[in-house]
């Protein structure tokens, strides 16, 4: 009896619902008590703002209720609300002239004021609701800069909540390319440049750095240069090594919003500092970045690839792309002989004048770099979290380290340096490019030779001597102790290892006789044409041998230190001598550094030390690298190509397989046969895994060889029929549509000789997937020959199909011939007389197949596809005829299916669906 009761109550209860109003029932749920009713009235208000949407006053109503219900204590009420505000907001722009301004005034207000509510849930479900808006446009204009900015201008204040404040300032990025760049330049930016120097917060640092990329795009490359780079000078020296790593992660998009000039001055050696950064994850993150920053280097003239800067250019797509890169001359053989004629001009050619304008434009060089080491150290004092001493230093010796040719530089030892500065900063005072140097050999100079090279060096030591100063500053006992001391917790770093041990060597050296002062304090008070003695000579050969040459883009000093070759550690196994060896890598379109750096990313330590995928990211970003450099540069990458072609990681080789077509469009067809195809012949015998990268793009690849060397390939198509597993269908599958596209690459021989065997194996296969892509193989080829010169081709074609399919003794092979005939008569592969003399009677003899599925198969093309061609429609013919008394004789079937499709013509049915059916799929 309780249950009927239950029963009737619940009835009434539903029966008086129904008899109220929807205000009413809106009304009385959003009243409740229970937090589920509350919750279901949230859920339900776009359905009830759709039932009162004609009348403009309940409309408001409803929207009113919606201003009360944001005021609920329950957090999950109000988290629902949020939900559906979007919902609600784009029905009232499409409902406008009936309610307008409902959304800024009545939904707006809530969204802005959940963006700093107590409840975690609240705030990101609002978080979101407003990105939304933003993105679907729906918030005016007038409303972002009134309602919005000030409020999350507000929510960033310095005494605001942590993570409200973190929330935030997220947000403001993130809406930053919604709202334009006016009123992220006017309202955010100050902001977000404040931000970036909170010294309480670093987690706030780091959502500046990850989005700092986005700020930079919007505003532009003015306001990017002026008010932007320097505070991304201190994130990217930010003492926590996650602010570090968010900014090497959007390095790229830094770049692409600054000048070439910006761009090659400042960021690289930035750059450089990132990836010499005592943290592993930072250098991880910057050599993932590297390849990706040395491409906004890109010469659009010569590449083809633009950046979108603020004239509004969009990035070039991948055609126009291609046909610039194919317009870009070879010239690697003329660039090779003038690099080589210009440096043996200056090794064997060099006078005192020109080694004196070396050395000083050297020296300005490196005062350039310390001044702008000087210029982050100042950006840096702006920020109370910066990067100590010892991180810089080490970036820099680091940076020193890995650069093995860089612009041409030397270097003097300390007691021997000229400095105008009456005060230097830390990184000045400390500097790598004192002490990181090549050791040098110690050499006995026989007493004959150093009579014929009297008169050079006393000439080249007092121009060297002149200048010299004797209250030069320099690091002393104490500071190279501490230096040591702050470097060795990162001593597992085999870099860092290195550079303690230089500066240990530094500092076991400074406890020495100061012999060499003495001596420059001798050669500066003598007179500058007095003549040197034999012993004075010796006593001052070590401040010579401190001046060691870098391989620069266009200049070789090696003519000044002629003996530095008999140094054991600069000696090759090669056939190449390092000077020949490193000229190859030199190129003036990217920093040298960067690229030294790039190549360095193939050296087995770095896995170690870095990154054990790092020669993936190599792999990844080559194409862009090579794009960027050009053909006539590719000599700097060839090496570092083929290292990565047989790194014993498959995914490394499977990289470049996906990528070897766009990098050969890039490199030309010389570079391509000479330097891609034995790389591309070797991924055609690899893993699955890296062959289907090339099959990808087998068509693409193959399209850029001559035509004697792509036939080269006939005889290895058969190849990809095998597989490491024989259930890998699709790979058979990305074969087959392979083939389609390379019929327009050979000839009719050709395509009879070795392409007909394989796709006929293709069309045999277990698969049905594998099968269908086949039928549009075997139609097209029908079509090809048909169109070539020779028709015999065609001929034997069609009577093979006959013979292995329409003849075969498996219904799957009979079937597999009426698909093949309803393909190629779908396609207008072939001419219908055509078709009706080689293919129409085999196709007709299969309506006494003892098979129903060939018989039902062989009605619907009948009926759905022969008889709308205009062949059998307008023209009385025997074949007509042929085809009617066929689909009579299948109306009579024994068989259902048959005789439905015999008889009626169902519109919906096509061949596509006739594929995937359980009468034609066996798989």
């Amino acid at each position: 009896m309780w249950y009927f009761r239950t029963s009737i109550l619940a009835l009434d209860f539903v029966s008086q619902d129904e008899m109220l109003t929807p205000l009413g029932r809106l009304d009385k749920y959003a009243a409740s008590e229970n937090i589920f009713n509350r919750q279901m009235v949230a859920r339900s208000l776009l359905d009830t703002l759709k039932e009162v949407s004609d009348d403009e006053r309940d409309c408001i109503a409803v929207l009113e209720r919606i201003s009360r219900l944001a005021d609920d204590s329950e957090p999950t009420v109000r988290a629902e609300l949020m939900e559906q505000v979007p919902h609600i907001a784009m029905f009232c722009q499409e409902n406008r002239p009936s309610i307008p301004y409902a959304f800024s005034k009545y939904l707006l207000p809530i969204v802005v004021r959940y963006l700093a509510d107590q409840n975690n849930q609240v705030r990101k479900t609002s978080q979101a609701a407003l990105l939304v808006l933003l993105e679907q446009e729906l918030i005016e204009r007038y409303d972002v800069e009134t309602k919005v900015c000030p409020v999350l201008i507000d929510l960033t204040a310095p005494d605001s909540n942590d993570d409200v404040k973190t929330e935030a300032v997220a947000i403001m990025c993130k809406m930053a390319s919604m709202v334009g760049k006016d009123i992220t330049e006017r309202l955010v930016l100050p902001r977000f440049c404040e931000m970036c120097c909170d010294c309480r917060m670093f987690h706030v640092r780091k959502v500046c750095a990850a989005n700092f990329g986005d700020i930079c795009s919007v505003v532009g490359q003015q306001a990017t240069e002026e008010m932007l780079l320097p505070r991304f000078f201190q994130l990217c020296s930010d003492n926590v090594w996650g602010v570090r790593k968010a900014c090497a992660e959007c390095f790229m998009a830094v770049s692409c919003a600054t000048s070439q000039e910006v761009r090659r001055t400042k960021l690289s050696t930035l750059f450089i500092n990132l990836i010499s950064d005592p943290s592993r994850w930072v250098r991880q993150a910057a050599f993932q970045s590297l390849g990706p920053f040395i491409s906004t280097f890109a010469n659009p003239s010569s590449s083809g690839q633009y950046f979108k800067e603020e004239d509004g250019k969009s990035p070039e797509d991948c055609g126009s792309a291609q046909e610039k890169s194919e317009q870009v001359r070879t010239t690697e053989d003329v660039t090779t002989e003038e690099e080589h004629n210009r440096t043996e001009d200056l090794s064997s050619h060099v006078d005192n004048d020109d080694f004196a304008t070396k050395l000083e434009n050297a020296m300005e060089d490196q005062n350039t770099v310390s001044n702008n080491s000087q210029r982050e150290s100042d950006f840096q004092t702006e920020s109370s979290f910066h990067c100590t001493l010892s991180s810089e230093s080490c970036g820099e010796m680091a940076d020193e380290d890995k650069r093995s040719s860089h612009c041409c530089t030397a270097g003097l030892r300390e007691a021997g340096l000229n400095s105008q500065e009456t005060s230097l900063s830390e990184q000045e005072l400390y500097n790598s490019f004192h002490f990181w140097r090549t050791p040098l050999p110690e050499i006995d100079i026989d007493f004959e030779l150093q009579q014929t090279s009297e008169i050079i060096l006393d000439r080249e030591i007092q121009e060297l001597t002149m200048p010299v100063s004797p209250n030069i500053p320099m690091a002393t006992r104490k500071e190279l102790e501490e230096m040591i001391e702050n470097l060795e917790p990162h001593i597992d770093d085999p870099d860092v290892k290195a550079q303690v041990e230089v500066l240990s060597a530094a500092l076991r050296a400074s406890s020495l006789d100061p012999q060499e002062e003495t001596m420059a304090s001798i050669g500066k008070e003598t007179d500058s044409q007095t003549e040197l003695t034999i012993n004075e000579q010796q006593n001052f050969k070590p401040i010579l041998g401190d001046i060691v040459p870098l391989i620069g883009d266009t200049e070789n000093m090696d003519s000044t230190l002629h003996y530095i070759h008999n140094d054991s550690d600069l000696s090759t196994n090669s056939s190449f001598s390092p000077e020949e060896e490193r000229k190859s890598k030199v190129q003036d379109v990217v920093p040298q550094a960067l690229l030294d750096q790039y190549l360095s990313m193939t050296d087995p330590s770095r896995a170690q030390t870095v990154d054990t995928e790092i020669a993936k990211h190599c792999a990844y970003s080559l194409p862009g690298v090579a794009l960027t450099l050009g053909r006539q540069n590719w000599h700097c990458l060839k090496d570092t190509y083929e290292t990565l072609a047989s790194d014993m990681q498959w995914k490394v080789r499977r990289t470049l397989a996906f990528s070897i077509h766009e990098l050969a469009v890039i490199l030309g067809d010389q570079l391509t046969a000479g330097d891609l195809v034995p790389v591309f012949n070797g991924f055609l015998k690899d893993l699955d895994e890296v062959r289907i990268g090339v099959l990808k793009h087998l068509h693409d690849f193959l399209k850029l060889l001559h035509l004697d060397k792509r036939r080269e390939y006939l005889y290895q198509l058969q190849e990809f029929l095998v597989t490491d597993n024989s259930r890998n269908w699709r790979f058979r599958a990305e074969l087959a549509e392979q083939l389609i596209l390379l019929l327009d690459l050979y000839s009719a021989r050709d395509i009879y000789d070795y392409l007909r065997p394989i796709a006929f194996s293709l069309c045999a296969d277990k698969v049905s997937s594998v099968r269908w892509i086949s039928y549009k193989l075997v139609s097209e080829m029908v079509k090809k020959l048909y169109m070539a010169s020779t028709s015999t081709f065609v001929i034997d074609l069609m009577n093979e199909l006959v013979e292995k399919f329409c003849r075969c003794r498996k219904w799957s092979g009979r079937q597999t011939f009426v698909f093949i005939c309803q393909t190629i008569s779908e396609d207008d592969c072939l001419p219908m007389d055509q078709f009706a003399v080689h293919l129409l009677p085999h196709l007709l003899h299969l309506a006494s197949d003892r098979v129903p599925n060939v018989r039902v198969l062989l009605a619907k093309t009948l009926k759905q596809t022969l008889l709308e061609k205009e062949y059998f429609l307008n023209s009385a013919n025997s074949h007509q005829e042929a085809v009617e008394q066929t689909i009579m004789a299948l109306q009579m079937d024994d068989d259902s299916d048959v005789k439905y499709f015999a008889s009626i013509h169902p519109a919906s049915t096509k061949i596509a669906d006739d594929a995937m059916s359980t009468a034609s799929s066996t798989y």
